[in-house]
């Protein structure tokens, strides 16, 4: 009879200590202490908060209407972006869903620690539910985020330029890569600079692309092109949606400045919007860039004109529809997905409801924001 052999017990791993668990959540609430402390500190130098409020409770309705809309539309025309990439992909999702991964995800973006890592897993998971392929899943959030941000680069180019004050020095700051690419333009047109021109570019462009740290955003790009081949329609709707994106935030941050009787010029609105997302990315463990966000909107419309108090408000008024309002938004979706904690059958059902009727309203506003893309040609077979 053979023995029988008793695999040992396998050792648990030691507990991590609860400080190490959650360090960016006490990092987070640290620094939302200090700024906390920071504003007693300077309450002196503050706005008044009773001629805020009074400017913010005596705002223009019809401002404030274009406000909501506009953030709306923003949040729309990025769930519909990424619904136009997993659609070229060949996997058809509904437009309620693709608004509620959209308002889901950036809900965990802005309000977790590490919240745009956890966004991204959580984003590729429902699309995986969706049908989507692994591989179709990565490209999708990979494409997506290079076309807005080639979007966002663009729109802030054309600010600085249009922009009297900054158009010299934006000017200068182009003049040289412009002419580098007009003279690897002209290069390219005469064969013979082009084989010279050729071979060292692709040497240098090859050994960039095999850096250890380069080296995996280049394979993820490839594996992108493989699974997602847009057509020139689809591209010409990616990049009106992307822009689209972009500038209806815009647009709600200039609704709520003339909402409080603000006037910015659009140029000087859309500086003053790049300097507040400038400001929030130097401090990213904030949630939703809290404090950065608020005193360098505040600070740079006071730069252009606006007097301290009806900043203040319009800032108020901006970020309680495009942040406040759309986080909550999104962690009612959060739960209408089955995301939610263990919770009783009826509190869920209660929850589940309320975060489809907010979605089923914000996809009749989707239909009714002044765009439209081109049809959607026939979805090409899924990538395995």
């Amino acid at each position: 009879m053979a023995e029988t052999v008793v695999a040992p017990e396998r050792a648990e791993a030691p507990a991590r200590p609860w400080l190490a668990r959650h360090r960016g959540l006490v990092v987070q609430v640290v620094m939302l202490s200090v700024a906390a402390g920071f504003l007693i500190a300077m309450r002196d130098q503050l706005p008044d908060l009773g001629a805020m409020w009074a400017s913010a409770t005596h705002a223009e309705p019809g401002w404030m209407a274009v406000v909501v809309l506009a953030s709306a539309g923003s949040m729309a025309a990025f769930a519909r972006l990424q619904r136009r990439l997993l659609r070229v992909g060949g996997v058809r999702v509904s437009l309620r869903r693709a608004f509620a991964v959209t308002y889901a995800g950036n809900a965990l973006s802005t309000t977790l620690p590490a919240g745009p890592a956890v966004s991204v897993v959580y984003t590729f998971r429902q699309f995986r539910r969706t049908g989507a392929s692994a591989q179709l899943s990565a490209a999708v959030i990979l494409v997506g985020g290079i076309i807005t941000t080639t979007a966002y680069t663009v729109i802030g180019l054309l600010a600085l330029l249009a922009d009297p004050r900054a158009r010299v020095p934006a000017a200068l700051a182009l003049a040289v890569p412009m002419f580098l690419l007009l003279t690897l333009v002209l290069a390219y047109r005469r064969p013979a600079l082009r084989a010279r021109v050729a071979g060292p570019l692709g040497r240098a462009g090859a050994a960039v692309l095999a850096h250890r740290r380069i080296a995996p955003h280049a394979e993820r790009l490839r594996e992108g092109r493989a699974a997602l081949r847009p057509t020139g329609r689809d591209w010409a709707a990616l990049t009106t949606l992307a822009t689209l994106n972009w500038v209806f935030d815009i647009l709600a941050l200039a609704a709520a400045a003339r909402a409080v009787g603000i006037d910015v010029a659009p140029q000087g609105v859309t500086l003053v919007y790049f300097a507040a997302q400038a400001a929030g990315s130097l401090l990213p463990l904030l949630p939703g860039g809290i404090g950065a966000i608020e005193s360098s909107m505040a600070a740079s419309l006071v730069a252009f004109g606006a007097a301290l108090a009806p900043a203040g408000a319009a800032v108020g008024l901006y970020r309680l529809a495009s942040y406040w309002a759309v986080v909550t938004v999104g962690w009612l979706a959060w739960l209408a997905l089955h995301e939610g904690p263990r919770l009783s059958e009826q509190t869920r059902c209660r929850l589940s409801a309320a975060g489809r009727a907010a979605m089923g309203g914000l996809t009749a506003v989707a239909f009714t924001t002044p765009y439209t893309v081109a049809p959607t040609s026939t979805p090409r077979p899924r990538n395995s």
